[in-house]
This record gives C-alpha cells, structure tokens and sequence, in this order.
C-alpha cells in the first residue's frame, strides 16, 4: 500500500471510530462541568469542605485524622446509566452511590488480588465483583453503572462486575430507605482521598 493509500485508509478508521463514540455517547448528559460544583450541594452543610475542582477534576483531599463531606447531586434519578472516572490512592476509600442509596464501593485495594464484598468495585457488603478489575492507586478507572428498577450492572474498566443483580436494600450510609424512589447521585467524602472526572448520565425512564 502506497503512502496515500495508507493515510487515506488511516482517516477512514479514524471517523468510523469517531463516530462509533459519538453514538455511544448519545443521551448522555454532564453531571460535572469540570469548573464549579453546580449542581451539587454537601449532604452536610456544616460539615468540612473538603471538595475542590482543578484541571476539569472533582477532588475530595481529606488528611489523616480528618473526615470530609459526602458530595450530593441536587438532581434526583430513577433508571439511568452513569459513567465516570475516578482515582484513588492506596488504601484510600470512598464509594458512588445510585440513588444515594446503592454504593458502589471504591477503595484502593489493588494489592489484595481478590474480589471482595467491601473491595473496590464491590455493591458495597452485598455482593463482590464477579472479577478482579482493579488498577493500581493514583491510576483512572473507568466505570459504566446502570441502574433499571432494582437490577444494577457495573462494568469497569471494560470489564463486567455485576450483570444485572437485584438489589432490593440499601447498602449503607444512604441518604434514606426508599429504595424504589428517585435519588441522587451522591460521591462519599468522608473517608478518604479520591478524584473524578467525566461524570455524565443517561436517563432510561
């Protein structure tokens, strides 16, 4: 294949992938705008405000000893699919919650090896990951959460983790009990360290 050929080959494969991404991101919409927290609100006023926004990043820096405050969405959902990133250090700890109600457990456990019902990626002491996914702390992890009634599906970092499990029963530290209602998105800050970045969701209901 001559030189022309080849470029012309390599800007056919680079739109067809374009577009293969532009479709997969139809329907969904920013939670984060990457500069301020609008749209969010600390679950606890009065509590420390640990959460900041650099370089379209949603951190949550909390020193040994000291305890943030969970980070809210003012906006309530019910069936949606959500993707997001986010980075921890070793041993650091936090969790995304689904209807603040649902935790999808994060801590930087990669030195464990194992799946674990309180390990990152875990429906947090309810049900482990199928597999052992993990990157090493202060590495992105890429995550897509759907939840549709009381199923939940979690694939991380392209690998699926839980396929359609029933969750009837909150997990812990949930705004509230009803968990057949509309809730918020909610990001745990009062445990640890931890970063996001491209929050967005797609409403399904």
């Amino acid at each position: 294949m001559n030189k022309t050929l080849a470029l012309l080959s390599f800007f056919a494969s680079f739109a067809v992938a374009t577009q293969s991404f532009a479709a997969d991101e139809a329907g969904f919409k920013p939670l984060f705008n990457g500069k301020d927290l609008t749209g969010w609100k600390l679950r606890r006023p009065d509590g420390h405000k640990s959460w900041s926004v650099k370089n379209d990043v949603l951190m949550n820096t909390v020193n040994k000893g000291e305890h943030g405050t969970d980070l809210v969405t003012e906006e309530k959902f019910r069936d949606f699919t959500v993707r997001y990133e986010y980075m921890v250090p070793d041993d650091s700890n936090s969790g995304f919650y689904l209807r603040g109600r649902h935790e999808i457990q994060i801590l930087g456990d990669y030195k464990s090896g194992k799946p674990t019902i309180t390990g990152n990626g875990a429906i947090y002491n309810f049900k482990a990951p199928d597999q052992f996914a993990n990157k090493p702390g202060g590495e992105w992890q890429t995550v897509e959460a759907t939840m549709i009634g009381d199923k939940i599906t979690v694939t991380l970092d392209g690998i699926k983790i839980h396929d359609n499990v029933e969750c009837r029963k909150p997990t812990g530290s949930q705004i509230d009990n009803n968990v057949d209602e509309p809730g918020p998105i909610f990001l745990q800050g009062d445990h640890g360290t931890v970063s996001f970045r491209n929050l967005r969701i797609k409403i399904l209901k």
